[in-house]
C-alpha cells in the first residue's frame, strides 16, 4: 500500500471523460491551459462528485490507500460557483474513503479572494477538510501577502502547506516558511541556498516532490538534472507524487520506478520515501 499528499483532483481527470482532446503542451503556461480546460468542463456539483468517484476507483487500482487531494477551490469561486456545494458533494462521494481534502487559494487572485477560501474550508475543518494553502503564480502573488490569511486558518484548525520553490526560487520557499507552511509542494529549488537547505533538514520540513510534473512543466530540463536525490542526501524529507496524473500521464508507482532508475535512489530509500507519506501526513 502507499500514500500521496500532492494530489490535484482536477488534474486526475482523463481527457476523454470530460469529451476533450489529448491533453498537449508545451512548458507551464502551456500546463496551466490544460488545467483551465478541464476546470471550465466542470460545471455542477454534480461533476465533481463524478469525478471524485472516478479518482477513487483508480487510487483503489494503484493501492494507494490514503490520500490528501487537492480541490482548487479558488478556482471555484472565480467561476462563481458554490464551494460548499462542491465541497459537500465532493465529501459525500469520497465518504468510507481513507481521503482528507486540501483546500487551494490561488496565489494570483490576491489575499481576499483566499480569505473567502479559508472562510469556507475552516467550515470544514475537521469534517473532511484537513488543511488550506495557496498555490498558482509563486511570482504575481507572493507569500508574504497571505500572511494573515494563514494566520486565520491556523487559528481554525487547518494546516498550512504552499506550492513554492516550483517556479520561482528559494526565496519563495522562505516566504511561504515565514507565514507558516508546514509543508512545501514542490520546493526543489531550494537546492539553490544551501542555508535553506540545512534548515528544511534540520527541522525536517518535507518537500511533495512531483518528479514527472517538473520536467514536463519545464522546472527541470531533464529528470538527470532533478535535485531530488541530492535534497533526500542532505537530510531533506521528500515524498514522491503525481501532482496532475491524467495531464502528465503518470501513476504514483511510476514516480517511484523514475526515481529508482533516472535518479539512483536505492530500494532502501525508497522505501523510505514512501513512509514519508505516512509520517508527514496531516
Amino acid at each position: 500500500m502507499a500514500a500521496e499528499l500532492h494530489l490535484h483532483l482536477e488534474g486526475s481527470v482523463p481527457a476523454a471523460d470530460l469529451g476533450l482532446e489529448p491533453y498537449q503542451y508545451t512548458g507551464f503556461s502551456g500546463f496551466l491551459q490544460c488545467f483551465k480546460s478541464v476546470v471550465q468542463c466542470l460545471n455542477t456539483p454534480e461533476d465533481y462528485a463524478r469525478i471524485t468517484r472516478a479518482l477513487l476507483r483508480e487510487l483503489g487500482h494503484a493501492g494507494i490507500d490514503y490520500a490528501e487531494v487537492t480541490l482548487s477551490a479558488g478556482v471555484v469561486l472565480w467561476k462563481g460557483q458554490d464551494l460548499r456545494a462542491v465541497f459537500e458533494a465532493i465529501r459525500d462521494a469520497s465518504a468510507g474513503a481513507n481521503i482528507l481534502w486540501h483546500m487551494d487559494a490561488v496565489r494570483q487572485f490576491g489575499p481576499s479572494a483566499a480569505m473567502q477560501v479559508a472562510r469556507i474550508a475552516a467550515g470544514y475543518a475537521g469534517a473532511g477538510v484537513v488543511s488550506f494553502g495557496i498555490g498558482g503564480d509563486e511570482k504575481t502573488g507572493p507569500a508574504e501577502w497571505f500572511q494573515d490569511v494563514f494566520r486565520f486558518a491556523r487559528d481554525r484548525g487547518l494546516r498550512l502547506t504552499a506550492h513554492a520553490g516550483e517556479s520561482d526560487g528559494p526565496g519563495s520557499i522562505w516566504q511561504a516558511l515565514e507565514i507558516g507552511a508546514e509543508r512545501i509542494g514542490h520546493g526543489i529549488r531550494a537546492i539553490e541556498d544551501a542555508a535553506l537547505v540545512s534548515h528544511l533538514a534540520r527541522h525536517q520540513i518535507p518537500l511533495e516532490v512531483c518528479l514527472t510534473s517538473n520536467v514536463l512543466t519545464g522546472v527541470v530540463a531533464s529528470i538527470e538534472e532533478h535535485p531530488a536525490r541530492l535534497l533526500y542526501l542532505e537530510g531533506v524529507p521528500i515524498t514522491l507524487n503525481t501532482d496532475d496524473p491524467a495531464i502528465f500521464g503518470t501513476t504514483l508507482a511510476r514516480e517511484f520506478q523514475i526515481a529508482r532508475e533516472g535518479l539512483g535512489f536505492t530500494d532502501a530509500e525508497l522505501e523510505q520515501v514512501a513512509s514519508n507519506a505516512y509520517r508527514f501526513r496531516f
